[in-house]
C-alpha cells in the first residue's frame, strides 16, 4: 500500500486507508504500508498515530519536497500549503505557481518516484507481495505503481480519492497546452495500466470507464466512535462546517441569506451561531465581514479528529458546501459520511443533481440547495429554524450501514481477491 498521507498527517485524505488497513486482517489480507519519511504535512493530527495497528509493517522512504524552496521566494506563509491557491498572487508568487504547475508534473512529489521505485524494488525482491495499491492525490504515487507493475508484473490497483485532471482546482492552474497534454497522457497511462481502479463516486467512475473497464466505486465512510459520554445539543441554532474551505467552496449565497434572516428576525439573530472548523480561505472571512455576520460566525481552525466528532454530534445543523467548479457534480467530500454518522440534519449547497445530492436523498439525511438559489435556501433554513424552536430538529437518517468502514472493507477485500 503506497500512500503519501499517513499519520501524523491530519485531514480526510489519511483516514481512508488507515481505516481499511484496520479491518483488512479480518479478511486474511496482510498489508505493508510504504510512506514518506520526514514529510512536510500541511495538517497534523497526532491523535491518528494511536490508530495505526501495532503489528503493521510500515516502510518509509526519504523525499525532497520543492515546496521547501517556495518560502525563499516571497511566500508570507512559511508553512506547507493546505491546498489553497492565492487568487491575487504577487509577481514572485505568480512565477512560483507557473513553475510548480508546468515543471512539477503531475505534482510536487514527482521527485519521490525514482527513489521509491528503487527502495521498493529491493523490498519486492526479498519479500512476497501479491498486489500493489497506490492512492492519490498526490498522483505521482500512481506512477510509482505503474513502474513497479512494468518491472515485476505485479497486480496493481490505482485508488483515486480525488480526480486528476478533473479535480476542483485544476482549472485555476496556470498550465500551458503542453503541460495539459502531459497531465492527460499521464492520467491515461495510469488508468490503462492499472488492473483495477477505485474511485469514491459514480461520476468519477463514468469519467474513467472509457480507459479502464475495471473501475469500482468504493466510497469513503465512517467508523465507530469511542463513547465519551452523551453529547448535549447546542442551545443555539448552530450550524457547523467542518473541513477546509477554499474560495471555490465559499457559500456566498449562505452569507446573503443569513444576513437577510438576521435583519428580519431578532429571535433568529439571537439564536444563530455558525462555526467554521478547519482552515478557511481569505475570501470566506471577507464574505462574512461584508455580510456583517462577524458576531455570528466563529472560525475555530483545525481541530483533532475526535474533537471534530464531538462538534458534529452537538451541532443543530451541519453544513456541506460543494466547490463551485466545472466538476462540482462529481465532488464527494469525505466529511459527508461522518456527518451521516452523527445523525444531525445536513444542509448542502451545491448541484442538486450531483453525487452528494444523491447520497443525501438516499439516506434522507438532509437537503441539497443549488449554488445560487437564494429563495430555496431561505425557505429551507426557515423550516429548520422553526423545527429548532419547536424542539423537533432532527434527521431521519437511514440506509447508512453500508457506509461503515468495516462493511466497505468487505467490498474491498472481495475486489482484491478477484483481481
Amino acid at each position: 500500500m503506497i500512500t503519501y498521507y499517513w499519520p501524523p498527517a491530519g485531514g480526510s485524505g489519511v483516514q481512508r486507508w488507515l481505516k481499511f488497513i484496520k479491518y483488512l486482517p479480518e479478511f486474511d489480507i496482510e498489508t505493508v504500508v510504504y510512506t514518506v519519511k520526514d514529510p512536510h504535512y500541511a495538517i497534523v493530527d497526532d491523535s491518528l498515530l494511536d490508530e495505526i495497528p501495532n503489528e503493521l509493517e510500515v516502510l518509509k522512504g526519504g523525499i525532497w519536497e520543492p515546496n521547501s524552496l517556495l518560502s525563499k521566494f516571497g511566500r508570507s506563509n512559511k508553512g506547507p500549503s493546505a491546498g489553497f491557491l492565492n487568487p491575487k498572487p504577487s509577481v514572485t508568487e505568480s512565477l512560483m505557481q507557473y513553475i510548480r504547475a508546468n515543471y512539477f508534473i503531475p505534482d510536487a512529489r514527482k521527485f519521490w518516484i525514482k527513489p521509491s521505485v528503487k527502495l521498493l524494488s529491493s523490498y519486492l525482491e526479498n519479500n512476497k507481495i501479491d498486489l500493489i495499491i497506490t492512492t492519490g492525490p498526490p498522483h505521482s504515487l500512481h506512477l510509482i505503481g505503474l513502474e513497479l507493475k512494468k518491472k515485476y508484473g505485479l497486480k496493481w490497483v490505482a485508488d483515486f480519492r480525488d480526480p486528476w485532471t478533473n479535480i476542483d482546482y485544476f482549472h485555476n492552474l496556470p498550465l500551458t497546452k503542453r503541460s495539459l497534454k502531459k497531465h492527460y497522457d499521464m492520467e491515461t497511462k495510469v488508468l490503462k495500466g492499472a488492473d483495477a481502479v477505485l474511485v469514491v463516486g459514480k461520476s468519477m467512475k463514468d469519467e474513467f470507464t472509457d480507459r479502464n473497464s475495471e473501475v469500482h466505486v468504493l466510497t469513503n465512510g465512517f467508523d465507530e466512535v469511542k463513547e465519551s459520554g452523551k453529547m448535549d445539543l447546542d442551545k443555539h441554532f448552530s450550524m457547523s462546517h467542518i473541513g477546509l474551505m477554499n474560495a471555490d467552496r465559499n457559500p456566498v449565497v449562505l452569507w446573503k441569506v443569513l444576513k437577510e434572516l438576521v435583519d428580519e428576525s431578532p429571535d433568529f439573530a439571537n439564536d444563530l451561531q455558525v462555526r467554521m472548523i478547519g482552515k478557511c480561505a481569505e475570501e470566506v472571512y471577507k464574505s462574512v465581514e461584508e455580510s456583517g455576520l462577524q458576531s455570528k460566525v466563529s472560525f475555530e481552525g483545525y481541530v483533532g479528529h475526535h474533537e471534530v466528532l464531538q462538534y458534529q454530534q452537538a451541532s443543530q445543523l451541519l453544513l456541506l458546501c460543494v466547490n463551485k467548479v466545472p466538476s462540482a457534480k462529481s465532488v464527494v467530500t469525505g466529511k459527508v459520511f461522518e456527518y451521516l454518522q452523527s445523525k444531525r440534519p445536513i444542509l448542502g449547497i451545491g448541484p442538486v443533481d450531483g453525487d452528494l445530492a444523491e447520497i443525501l436523498e438516499e439516506t434522507k439525511a438532509g437537503m441539497m440547495v443549488d449554488f445560487d438559489d437564494m429563495p430555496a435556501l431561505k425557505n429551507v433554513i426557515r423550516q429548520y429554524y422553526a423545527d429548532f424552536k419547536a424542539g423537533t430538529l432532527r434527521a431521519s437518517t437511514q440506509n447508512v450501514d453500508h457506509y461503515h468502514r468495516k462493511n466497505l472493507t468487505v467490498k474491498l477485500a472481495s475486489l482484491l481477491r478477484e483481481i
